[in-house]
C-alpha cells in the first residue's frame, strides 16, 4: 500500500454516536455525541461533519473501521449496516473492530477489557494473557478465577467493580473509542479482512424493538 492511509471509524454500539478520521498516525477530526436513541438518523450526518472537519471526502478514504460490539443490538446493526453499504459503494474495505479490543489497544501488559452487559453482568475479554477463550459474559458476582493476573489493568464499563473484585487496577483507555478502532483497523490494512458482522455474545432481549433493525446479510 502506498501513500498515507486515511481511515474513517465509527461506532453506535452503546448510548452514543462517535466517529474519528485518522490519517497515518494523526487524528484529523473526531466527534462524540451521547444519545440513548436516534443513532440511525444522526450517524450519516455525523460522518459527513467529521469528514468535512478533516478536509476530506468519502472518495479520499482508504478504508473504514466499524464497531461490532458487544453492546446494544440495534445500535450495532445500524453502524455495521452503514459500513457495509458505504464500503460496497466506495469499493474500499470495511474492517470490523470489537469494542473490547479497541478499549485495550495501546495499553501494555495484561489487560481485561469490559463492556457493561446490564443485569449485573459484564462482557469480558483478556489481552496480553488468556483468562477466557474469547469474549464472554459473566455475572459481576461470579467472575472467573482465570481473569486474575498479578499485574492486571481493567478497562471499560464496570471496570471499577471488576478491578475491585479481582484486586486489580482500573485504567482509562489509551485512546477514545472511535480513534482506537481506526488505529486497530490500520494494523490490518495489509491483510484481507472479512466483512464486518455484529459481535453478539448473548441472545437478544425477548421484546422486539419498535422499529426493526437493519438486516445484516451473510
Amino acid at each position: 500500500m502506498t501513500g498515507t492511509p486515511l481511515l474513517l471509524a465509527f461506532d453506535t454500539s452503546a448510548a452514543h454516536c462517535t466517529a474519528a478520521l485518522l490519517s497515518g498516525n494523526q487524528v484529523l477530526a473526531s466527534a462524540h455525541e451521547d444519545m440513548t436513541k436516534g443513532q440511525a438518523e444522526r450517524l450519516m450526518l455525523l460522518l459527513q461533519e467529521v469528514l468535512e472537519a478533516g478536509g476530506a471526502g468519502y472518495r479520499d478514504l482508504t478504508a473504514m473501521a466499524v464497531g461490532t460490539g458487544p453492546g446494544n443490538f440495534t445500535g450495532i446493526r445500524i453502524s455495521v449496516s452503514a459500513a457495509r453499504g458505504l464500503a460496497l459503494g466506495l469499493g474500499i474495505p470495511a474492517i470490523g473492530v470489537s469494542v473490547l479490543q479497541a478499549q485495550a489497544f495501546g495499553t501494555a501488559g495484561a489487560v481485561l477489557s469490559c463492556v457493561d452487559a446490564r443485569r449485573d453482568s459484564v462482557y469480558l475479554q483478556g489481552f496480553g494473557y488468556r483468562p477466557t477463550d474469547g469474549p464472554e459474559q459473566h455475572a459481576l458476582d461470579v467472575l472467573p478465577d482465570t481473569a486474575r493476573h498479578p499485574d492486571l489493568s481493567v478497562i471499560g464499563g464496570r471496570s471499577d467493580i471488576v478491578s475491585q473484585k479481582l484486586n486489580a487496577r482500573a485504567t482509562a483507555p489509551a485512546y477514545p473509542l472511535a480513534e482506537a478502532m481506526a488505529r486497530v483497523a490500520a494494523t490490518r490494512l495489509d491483510t484481507p479482512q472479512p466483512r464486518p458482522k455484529p459481535l453478539y455474545i448473548r441472545p437478544a432481549d425477548a421484546a422486539p424493538p419498535r422499529d426493526p433493525a437493519p438486516v445484516i446479510l451473510p
